[in-house]
């Protein structure tokens, strides 16, 4: 098979060049961007974070736990409860050490954040962070 095509005449004028094979790599490094990519493991609820002047980003590997501000604690959509929390945290930590980040709403009382923040270090967390909404500047 060869890269130029005619269609039938000689004299080469209607020649061109096969586009299947950057068609096909195309595809390929398309498919390979979308496995490749890393998406961001949401909570599932809506938290009311506590504004923070000295925030920063974490990564984006990390394990996400919420408590809303009922009470409840949850992980991936799903309420799992204070005692739960050390069990999926050991369960996430057995591939890789990652942080775990708590995203507690501005309404959940200081024990049941410290009960959480125990419960996560218990099942092997070495840095546990809070999550915070950025101060507003001018404010």
């Amino acid at each position: 098979m060869s890269r130029f095509r005619n269609s039938g005449s000689d004299d080469g004028d209607s020649a061109g060049i096969d586009m299947s094979p950057l068609i096909d790599c195309v595809f390929i490094l398309l498919i390979f961007f979308i496995v490749t990519t890393t998406f961001v493991d949401e909570t599932g609820v809506e938290v009311d974070k506590p504004q923070a002047a000295s925030s920063v980003s974490l990564e984006k590997s990390s394990v996400l736990l919420a408590i809303t501000a009922k009470g409840a604690v949850v992980y991936g959509g799903q309420e799992v409860g204070v005692g739960g929390v050390q069990a999926v945290v050991k369960r996430m930590l057995e591939k890789e050490q990652i942080p775990v980040i708590i995203q507690a709403d501005q309404t959940v009382p200081s024990g049941l954040l410290v009960r959480v923040i125990d419960e996560a270090k218990l099942g092997g967390a070495q840095k546990v962070s809070l999550a915070t909404r950025k101060e507003a500047s001018g404010t």
